[in-house]
């Protein structure tokens, strides 16, 4: 039988979103933030997550989606489905369970709310390398856990270097505000309304 509990489970599609999230622990202290990810990261996968969370009691379950991987057949289309079917909350009163789902996308991947950080970009990136290639002209930055573990806290160590999580969250707004006029549908980041979503809670 799930408690509800003000707890916030955070999926992430791998292990970047994970060593990140967990280094927001110490920003967020009053709130229980268990970031996870799927083994493999395929849709399903992330399904049985979500699941597994519902019935644990989570009252918010967050979902990191990098956008590189969905605008392509047949991952686009079970997406849509996925978001289409956690669109309102769940809601079992005899089971003790509400659970809000949420989807937060960036594209292309997690590392633009890192360069973000930094500084502000608009450019589009066909791969994930010259997106790398940005973020390590302002820190160094390798897509490894030796390296997520040597930072000591990704958030903490971009910090460190003159990076600003609230320099980040405004950049990220910016991108959103700027795809919503329709002047693109790359490169913006979510993520600045998730870190809003957490500070409420």
């Amino acid at each position: 039988m799930g408690k509800l509990r003000q707890t916030a489970l955070i999926l992430g599609e791998g292990a970047t979103e994970f060593f990140y999230f967990k280094s927001l622990c110490d920003v967020f202290k009053r709130l229980t933030i268990k970031p996870d990810y799927p083994k493999h990261t395929s849709i399903k996968e992330l399904e049985l997550k979500i699941e597994d969370g519902i019935a644990m009691g989570y009252s918010h379950i967050f979902c990191i989606i990098d956008m590189d991987t969905k605008d392509i057949e047949p991952e686009r289309t079970q997406y849509q489905k996925l978001k289409a079917k956690y669109a309102k909350p769940i809601n079992k009163p005899k089971k003790g369970i509400y659970c809000e789902v949420e989807f937060f996308e960036t594209h292309r991947c997690t590392e633009l709310f890192f360069l973000y950080y930094f500084r502000y970009t608009s450019r589009p990136y066909e791969t994930q390398e010259p997106l790398l290639k940005d973020l390590n002209q302002c820190v160094e930055y390798k897509k490894t856990i030796d390296f997520f573990i040597k930072s000591k806290g990704l958030h903490g160590y971009f910090e460190r270097n003159g990076g600003s999580l609230e320099k980040a969250v405004a950049n990220a707004a910016r991108s959103i505000k700027e795809m919503q006029k329709g002047d693109r549908d790359y490169t913006y980041s979510e993520l600045g309304r998730l870190i809003r979503k957490l500070e409420e809670l």
